[in-house]
């Protein structure tokens, strides 16, 4: 989940009274009215081979974001709905989603083998069905709740399939005690083992969610190859994953620039979600807010301070059809000493190499650059675990540097990796970085 709550003013990307008319048209609710006071049904429905999610009995196409923060930008810029990974924050994220005309999909924080669950201990798997039992219980009745999400990733780094029975048993427990919202698990990928486990154990599962990231691009063809024939929903996708991409020599994963990354959500988003309306639901995209994950900018799309990234602009266009009117600066290339990010870079000790960031502004605002050192990240986890932030190594760039500076290396030995981040005054923001090493 993102760990930063810092905020600015949102952009005035719509006229009040069009945001009023948007936000009417994508909740099906009434301009300017408040949340119902109890549940409002969702169902899947299936007619002639196609499944839609019907909430209050129309049609609702998932146009959703992973992560709590910004709910209001998530309204404005044409989504309709947030995925959580559990209840921890429900009332509040619940809440502001009934104050924004949103939806939830509530995540069940079901246990992970990986962090030492034993799913072949029937006493700790009853106990925590009667913990998510009561979950259910004390939100199933707000009108926020589209449809639960019974675990992350469980078939992550796991070998006991009876996490599915489980899966299965909670699935029950909802239908029996939630008559108004569907059920779905998330996996990581469409693995055609995991696909036919869900299709087996867990029936009484009526939506399955997929994380994916460059997979999105083939993710319809992925997911009738595995056979699955159902409805599915895309519950977190995003940039190339770092285990996905090119590494350096040292094994270091290169990260795209904030504008690569722009281009590869709009096409992947295109080629699958947009396309798939057969079988799929929408979905969720990740992630709306800033986390550290390998880097501080790898996988948020707003930076710690709430500046928007590229992706944002694009994410707007594939919910609404249109860009904002102030958009991003775009970072075309960034070179260390002559050479991008996949080159391996290897720099002598306390020496100085020149620095280069290519960036434009669509509005030819004026630009302001930060640069930013850091050791490379050792503290790596599976799953979006909470990672920390590096420390930054300071007076390697020079104060008030811009685009075309120069960087002096380190003069301890190590992996360390270079940010650049383009301002453009008005919560727009370019970002990039290159890996390099300092070797002994």
């Amino acid at each position: 989940m993102p760990n930063s709550t810092a905020s600015h003013p949102m952009k005035n990307r719509f006229s009040p009274y069009v945001l009023t008319l948007a936000l009417a048209a994508l909740t099906s609710v009434p301009a300017l009215a408040g949340p119902p006071a109890g549940p409002i049904k969702v169902a899947v429905r299936q007619a002639n081979g196609r499944y839609e999610l019907l909430r209050a009995g129309q049609p609702y196409f998932v146009k959703g974001a992973g992560g709590g923060q910004y709910p209001e930008r998530i309204a404005a810029y044409g989504g309709n709905s947030v995925r959580t990974w559990s209840t921890d924050e429900a009332p509040k994220v619940l809440a502001e989603a009934n104050k924004h005309h949103l939806t939830v999909m509530l995540g069940l924080d079901v246990a992970r083998e990986r962090h030492g669950f034993d799913y072949n201990d029937p006493a700790a798997v009853a106990a925590q069905l009667q913990k998510i039992k009561q979950e259910v219980l004390m939100y199933k009745d707000d009108p926020a709740v589209l449809f639960w999400g019974i675990g992350n990733e469980l078939n992550l780094d796991y070998t006991n399939p009876k996490v599915w029975d489980a899966v299965n048993d909670i699935a029950k427990m909802i239908h029996e005690t939630d008559p108004n919202h569907p059920t779905s698990t998330v996996l990581a990928g469409a693995n055609k083992k995991e696909v036919e486990y869900v299709k087996t154990r867990c029936p009484a599962v009526d939506i399955l969610s997929i994380n994916t990231y460059a997979g999105l691009a083939t993710l319809p063809q992925q997911v009738a190859d595995a056979g699955w024939t159902g409805p599915y929903l895309v519950a977190e996708w995003g940039p190339t994953g770092h285990w996905e991409g090119p590494q350096t020599a040292w094994k270091a994963s290169v990260e795209e620039t904030s504008s690569q990354k722009a281009a590869v959500y709009k096409s992947r988003y295109e080629a699958s979600i947009e396309k798939d309306r057969a079988h799929c639901l929408g979905s969720y995209v990740f992630l709306w807010g800033q986390k550290q994950e390998r880097t501080p900018t790898w996988y948020g799309i707003f930076t710690e301070k709430g500046e928007e990234t590229e992706v944002v602009d694009v994410i707007q266009y594939l919910w609404t059809g249109h860009y904002p009117k102030n958009r991003a600066p775009h970072i075309s290339t960034l070179t260390l000493d002559g050479k991008p990010a996949t080159a391996s870079v290897t720099l002598r000790p306390g020496q100085p190499y020149p620095l280069a960031a290519a960036v434009t502004d669509p509005e030819h605002d004026a630009l302001t650059y930060q640069w930013e050192l850091l050791p490379e990240s050792t503290d790596l986890k599976q799953g979006g675990d909470r990672e920390s932030r590096p420390t930054p190594v300071a007076g390697r760039v020079p104060a008030g540097a811009t685009g075309q500076t120069t960087l002096t290396a380190p003069t301890a030995p190590g992996a360390y990796r270079l940010f650049v981040y383009a301002h453009d005054g008005h919560g727009n923001v370019a970002t990039g970085n290159i890996p390099f090493l300092v070797p002994n």
